[in-house]
């Protein structure tokens, strides 16, 4: 890690240099025309295809979906693999959703002239609007980050060119985050490089591991996203599966409805074998609250199983999902089984794994696809599992390796951008994007409407209710309360 990223900086206007912001792969990439025509399609026109080929869907449903205002999940991103029912059906479906989500620098530019891309849409449709309407005005802009300096700070250059002002880029890790920030009376104020304390009043925050130890559910100082986003679901995948039931729920005879692996929740070590047992033998544990593809683990045979629960976990729940291999090995769940879509075949006639990160953000007109990236597993797809063989290599595709406390790199060799080389390798068309669009605003839409039932109207968190829907203790006792709150 690099020794700037453990100071606070002040990136002042006219700092955005693409070369930082970028992956140099991406510098050079020419996004697909299919992608571009997808980033640039109308709201009645995408309405207009889906409808089309799901007719069943009610048109004024989903307008109203995409058109619909959220309180708090404004900025998001979900992880989605292609499948295939064996029927021979293609679906999408939501692996999980992410309030920090990655994806600016692997997003090749849309227009050549417009050299900060994403970064600027972001701020430009989503942050400036929101922090004019948020109350406290008094004190200054900055990112918090505990990873991904290169997108953070892309982000704080592009807010001090939008805002004309300076923008502090301060390091929250868990290690020595009150060295930089701390909260008086609702409002953060982070440390200068002057050692002085400067309120802030709007932040962009990319603080991904445990944020919620750090950062109050509720503050004055405008946050995108504010904590209470990762706790409704963005960052607690417990919570998030019951957000999406309650959503399909309420979406009825819509022809909406969010599609997820079928999932237990509330489970504990002890359960696990009788779920695996359930499922046919093949299924994903999860801890409910890692990203970044720590915490999952991939049950096909005795001994994962055994390996599993022979951990100890600083958590007492989990959540198990059926899991999506190939043809011959995936659970059998009551919607029946689905398998991987995969790349195209290579040279080797390999295919692999390879999810879609579909980054959306919500502006005054409604939810717009912001960015676009694919990443493949390790190693490539088996027909059927040999002995030795790594079912997580075949399934895992996050790009992130953690190398220690506070420290990670990414494994860019299987980074698939939206370019003329490598979207081709997908065997994706643009009803696929527009799908994972839908499904990607509907998961917002489900951990928003959470959010807004974990808050009081006056912003208090409601902790007996969060008890309720996700009682477990190791969590709780991490959540942050400022002794001034």
């Amino acid at each position: 890690m690099k020794p700037e990223e453990y100071r606070t900086r002040i990136v002042e206007p006219g700092q955005f240099e693409s070369g930082r912001h970028f992956y140099p792969r991406v510098l050079n990439a020419t996004i697909h025309p299919i992608v571009s025509f997808f980033l640039r399609m109308s709201e009645e026109s995408i309405i207009a295809r889906y409808c089309h080929l799901n007719p069943r869907v009610d048109q004024d449903a989903l307008r109203s979906i995409l058109r619909n205002q959220p309180n708090h999940f404004r900025w998001g991103g979900a992880d989605l693999f292609p499948v295939v029912t064996a029927k021979g059906e293609k679906k999408v479906v939501v692996i999980e959703t992410n309030s920090c989500p990655s994806g600016q620098k692997s997003m090749p530019l849309v227009s050549e002239l417009d050299d900060q891309g994403g970064y600027r849409r972001l701020i430009e449709d989503t942050f400036a609007p929101n922090l004019q309407k948020h109350r406290y005005k008094s004190g200054k802009l900055a990112v918090l980050f505990d990873k991904n300096h290169m997108e953070c700070s892309g982000y704080a250059a592009a807010l001090a060119d939008y805002f004309q002002e300076p923008v502090y880029l301060v390091p929250c890790f868990q290690g020595f985050y009150k060295d930089y920030i701390r909260f008086q009376e609702g409002v953060l104020e982070i440390r200068s490089p002057d050692e002085e304390w400067i309120p802030i009043r709007g932040a962009m925050r990319y603080v991904t591991q445990r944020p919620w130890n750090r950062i109050p559910h509720h503050t004055k100082t405008f946050f995108l996203n504010p904590i209470i986003c990762c706790l409704a679901g963005g960052r607690n995948k417990m919570v998030a599966s019951m957000a999406y039931d309650l959503l399909n729920a309420e979406l009825g005879n819509t022809g909406l409805e969010i599609n997820t692996p079928e999932t237990v929740r509330d489970v504990v070590q002890q359960e696990v074998p009788l779920i695996v047992k359930r499922f046919g033998g093949y299924a994903v544990i999860k801890v409910p609250y890692s990203n970044a593809g720590q915490g999952v683990f991939c049950i096909t045979n005795e001994n994962e199983l055994k390996q599993f629960m022979d951990t100890q976990f600083d958590y007492d729940l989990f959540i198990a999902q059926s899991l999506i291999g190939n043809y011959g090995w995936s659970s059998v769940s009551k919607s029946g089984r689905l398998y991987q879509v995969g790349t195209l075949p290579n040279k080797k006639h390999e295919l692999f794994v390879a999810d879609v990160r579909m980054m959306i953000q919500s502006t005054p007109e409604g939810y717009k696809p912001l960015a676009v990236y694919a990443r493949r597993s390790k190693e490539p797809l088996q027909a059927q599992l040999t002995e030795g063989a790594s079912v997580r290599d075949m399934l895992v595709t996050n790009l992130s390796v953690k190398l220690g406390q506070d420290q990670w790199d990414s494994d860019q060799d299987r980074l698939i951008l939206m370019d003329g080389k490598d979207f081709t390798r997908l065997g994706l068309g643009i009803d696929d994007l527009i799908t994972g669009f839908i499904q990607t605003v509907l998961a917002m839409t489900a951990i928003d409407r959470m959010a807004s039932q974990l808050v009081t109207q006056k912003g208090k968190f409601r902790g007996k209710l969060f008890r309720s829907l996700n009682d477990d203790d190791a969590l709780n006792d991490e959540i942050f309360v400022p002794a001034d709150y």
